[in-house]
């Protein structure tokens, strides 16, 4: 792990690099991705099979994309006793806390006129599943769930297909989760599918759910044809650490995001040295027996950074920059600087608070906005699978109060017919 104090002269260089990390495009993964889009756009099923032998080496005819209730079933022997209760234990608290997030049809009377909003639920949405290397039962959880408690009638989740079936966990989380559709397809063509709709995939309003950079490109490019959550990059992990927090403890969270990916970027910013040193010499003890180990090192050879700082406002400041998908506060008095946090998609506060209780248990959702885009984005919830319309009733009354107002901005913006289309009610 890298290490750098503000006497370092890349300090600033290197906390700038990080900072815009999210902002690296790849014209040739676009290019790849148009093309496929184009294809099933046009092919539908032909073009998603072809895609599908092409890319995941599995050949499929289109009646066998969709996944039979009696798979799902069968899928419920495949997995342990106590590995289903977790499962139901994990989706009641995501239940618990989603439900607390929905909001309701409002309206008031100003005089006469009566304003407010309606909150309706997305007829559709798509959940797409990463498959390859590693299985996310937990994601499919997060994201299906918040939207059935938003009212979504329509849950399809698509997924990889795998030459030995759909692994068991994903299809038992999806059945708990009230997942309506699965299909066994991934990659681009499983996005585009969502987005453009084909003879045996009915396309859907918003397409949800993290995946490679590949999907994340389709999803950025099919914005506006269909709605997204965010695109979503590597997974993130920022630890604040003042001198007394436990290194192996610090350490033990950074490894925990790094095991994710390759690409997975993991950071410290502390005010000791010393702790610094000491994390970073844990991290390599701690590796050894992982089972990603190889994983979760290459993430810390090419992405790890330790900054050192003299103060902890100094380190909220370095963290507000970086704006991490998630971060830690392992520092005395942890909500003495919650205000003083701008920029995060999750915070854990405390000594006692590790990364993987929210990724699976604590309840908040663990779909969050990658790369910076925190400073603008927000986890995923039930606001993402609600609609909010305006609603507007005047009286004859109250609209002659507002006339004249309302005429003279129409003038100012130079639309006549604005004007008329109000002064016509009392000619």
């Amino acid at each position: 792990m890298k290490i750098l104090t503000q006497a370092d002269r890349s300090f600033a260089s290197t906390l700038k690099k990080v900072a815009m990390r999210g902002s690296v495009q790849s014209g040739a993964v676009e290019k790849v991705v148009r093309t496929i889009l184009q294809a099933v756009q046009r092919g539908g099923d032909r073009a998603v099979l072809r895609y599908t032998k092409q890319f995941d080496r599995v050949t499929l005819k289109a009646e066998a994309l969709r996944v039979t209730p009696e798979e799902i079933k069968e899928a419920y022997h495949h997995i342990r006793k106590d590995e289903g209760d977790a499962l139901r234990f994990a989706a009641q608290r995501v239940i618990s806390f989603h439900e607390r997030q929905r909001t309701k049809t409002w309206m008031y009377q100003d005089n006469t006129a009566t304003l407010g909003q309606v909150v309706t639920p997305v007829d559709a949405v798509g959940v797409y599943v990463p498959g390859g290397k590693a299985v996310y039962p937990s994601s499919v959880l997060m994201c299906a769930i918040p939207a059935k408690v938003a009212g979504v009638k329509r849950i399809v989740m698509v997924t990889p297909p795998q030459k030995g079936g759909i692994n068991p966990y994903l299809l038992v989380a999806a059945d708990i989760a009230g997942v309506t559709e699965i299909y066994r397809v991934g990659g681009v063509q499983a996005v585009a599918a969502l987005a453009y709709g084909t003879k045996t995939i009915a396309k859907v309003d918003k397409v949800v759910g993290p995946g490679n950079i590949y999907v994340a490109t389709a999803k950025r490019l099919l914005y506006g044809t269909v709605g997204i959550d965010m695109v979503a990059g590597p997974s993130e992990l920022l630890v604040v650490a003042d001198e007394d927090a436990k290194p192996e403890h610090v350490a033990a969270d950074l490894l925990c995001e790094a095991e994710h990916d390759e690409d997975a970027q993991v950071f410290l910013v502390t005010t000791s040295e010393r702790l610094a040193k000491d994390v970073s010499k844990l991290i390599g003890s701690q590796l050894k027996g992982l089972q990603r180990e190889k994983i979760a090192a290459k993430s810390i050879a090419r992405h790890s950074v330790a900054f050192v700082v003299p103060t902890l406002d100094e380190a909220i400041e370095v963290a507000n920059e970086i704006a991490a998908e998630h971060l830690t506060l392992s520092v005395d008095n942890p909500f003495d600087y919650l205000e003083k946090i701008r920029h995060a998609g999750a915070l854990f506060l405390g000594r006692y608070t590790p990364p993987s209780v929210a990724d699976y248990i604590a309840g908040p959702n663990h779909v969050l906005p990658t790369g910076g885009s925190a400073r603008f984005f927000s986890a995923l919830s039930v606001n993402d699978y609600v609609k909010t319309s305006n609603i507007v009733h005047y009286t004859k009354e109250e609209l002659s109060k507002v006339k004249d107002h309302l005429v003279r901005l129409a003038h100012i913006e130079g639309f006549d017919a604005h004007a008329k289309s109000a002064q016509s009610r009392f000619s």
